[in-house]
């Protein structure tokens, strides 16, 4: 009897959205404050109260708390696309902290696009007579 080699598969997977998977596109939050500034109490009251919380809530999630003496506390959200988005927390009670938290963390890091002006409809062809509608013929009927 000959020996026959079988050939493995592949052994790893890229990680895609898709209708079987959902990934999160933020990787890693910072959250940046001062130890000595007053617009930074509230933020530090967040970090000490609010964060442990908020990080087991969202375990793929990294958080980085960072001290930057003489400046205005912020959070940074870093992306799976390669971008970060950056939001000042100088004015912010503690609940609103924990909602700039969550809207870095619901975000998907892309620019954002203003729709005002834009194409309604994107296709990779163009259409000669535009986009058909019911609403565009004289007299509607119905089949």
């Amino acid at each position: 009897m000959a020996t026959q080699q079988l050939w493995r598969a592949q052994l790893r997977s890229y990680p895609a959205n898709g209708h079987t998977a959902f990934l999160p596109q933020i990787r890693k939050v910072v959250l940046e404050f001062c130890q000595h500034y007053p617009s930074s109490s509230n933020a530090r009251t967040f970090i000490s109260n609010h964060l442990e919380r908020v990080a087991r809530e969202h375990p793929h999630v990294e958080f980085v708390i960072r001290q930057r003496n003489g400046h205005e506390p912020i959070a940074r959200g870093f992306y799976a696309n390669g971008r970060d988005k950056v939001i000042p927390l100088n004015k912010l009670e503690v609940t609103g902290i924990e909602r700039k938290v969550q809207l870095l963390m619901d975000s998907s890091g892309a620019k954002i696009k203003p729709l005002k002006g834009a194409r309604t409809v994107e296709s990779t062809t163009e259409s000669a007579r535009g986009i058909w509608s019911g609403m565009h013929v004289d007299t509607p009927f119905i089949i």
